[in-house]
């Protein structure tokens, strides 16, 4: 693995899976293997777990660690080739990134959508950019479109806690006030698709119309806009707002009944909740879907520390 940008980088998602599982009974089995390397870690966008898992997990790698804040601990970067910079971003990407790339020998990068032109966030300029000037490996911490690493320490809860072979995995959009992006949705539709191509999982969606994910996320997933049918039987229950992919990030509704609540959860086979995190309680998920014993929302972010791992150790095993 030279890069972890998206799936497309995973060459053996079971063996990526059980290594993160791995990780988590023995996270110190591969301390030596990071040592006298660093990894930059470079947020654009605000972070919790995704700062906190990450740089723990490269610790228990033996890694050094570079934390900094675009914008707040650096100049602003501009993007684009070809520019005037006579704006307010005083230093290219090109500079840069060739520089960090000297400084570090991993670099972590978090962007978010802006919400503004579809087609310039789909493009993914910021992880391209990254990867074209840096010249060491790039790991995706959320970009516009995807979040791969969220993704894995939601395959790696799903596997830890499911009780039939096959369980149905539902994502169902919930309520709220303002745009947000379809990364965690089209990743996790992206990997779970993956999985249930190889027969690990059924993998539902319900949404209520107009929030369609882009064709490539959805994939072959049953798309159910009735809500209690798609929650009827399921195993799992993931929750995520996104805004329209259509009328590209825009709220079309906040239908408050789209929220997740005990009476929801019964129509399910005991299913378990999941959530990425940060939720707004009683917005989107009701306190005691949340704080019930069929929530998986803690151990869900715990994970987030060995999928991290995982893909680290792949990189260096690599590098």
């Amino acid at each position: 693995m030279t890069n972890f940008l998206s799936l497309a980088d995973v060459t053996d998602l079971d063996a990526l899976i059980q290594s993160g599982r791995d990780a988590k009974a023995n996270p110190f089995a591969d301390q030596l293997l990071g040592k006298n390397k660093t990894i930059g870690l470079i947020f654009f966008n605000s972070s919790l777990r995704t700062r906190l898992s990450t740089q723990k997990a490269a610790q228990n790698l033996g890694l050094n660690v570079m934390i900094m804040n675009v914008g707040q601990d650096s100049w602003g970067l501009e993007m684009e080739e070809g520019v005037l910079m006579n704006g307010d971003k005083a230093e290219h990407v090109r500079e840069a990134a060739a520089v960090i790339g000297r400084y570090c020998d991993i670099i972590g990068i978090r962007a978010f959508a802006e919400l503004k032109d579809r087609d310039s966030d789909y493009r993914e300029q910021v992880m391209q950019q990254f990867a074209r000037y840096a010249r060491v490996p790039i790991v995706n911490l959320e970009s516009a479109t995807r979040h791969p690493l969220q993704s894995l320490a939601d395959c790696i809860t799903i596997e830890e806690a499911k009780t039939v072979a096959r369980p149905r995995v539902v994502l169902t959009w919930l309520p709220h006030f303002k745009p947000l992006p379809q990364a965690v949705a089209n990743s996790f539709s992206e990997w779970m698709n993956a999985r249930a191509a190889s027969g690990h999982v059924e993998f539902v969606i319900t949404h209520p119309k107009g929030y369609e994910l882009a064709p490539e996320f959805a994939g072959n997933a049953r798309v159910i806009y009735n809500r209690e049918e798609a929650f009827a039987g399921a195993d799992f229950i993931y929750g995520k707002n996104w805004s329209s992919y259509t009328n590209y990030g825009q709220v079309l509704t906040q239908d408050p009944s789209w929220a997740v609540t005990m009476d929801d959860m019964v129509r399910t086979n005991a299913g378990k909740f999941m959530h990425c995190l940060p939720v707004r309680r009683n917005l989107k998920v009701a306190d005691a879907v949340l704080d019930g014993p069929q929530s998986l929302v803690i151990e869900q972010a715990a994970n987030r520390e060995w999928s991290a791992q995982a893909v680290l150790k792949e990189i260096l095993k690599t590098y």
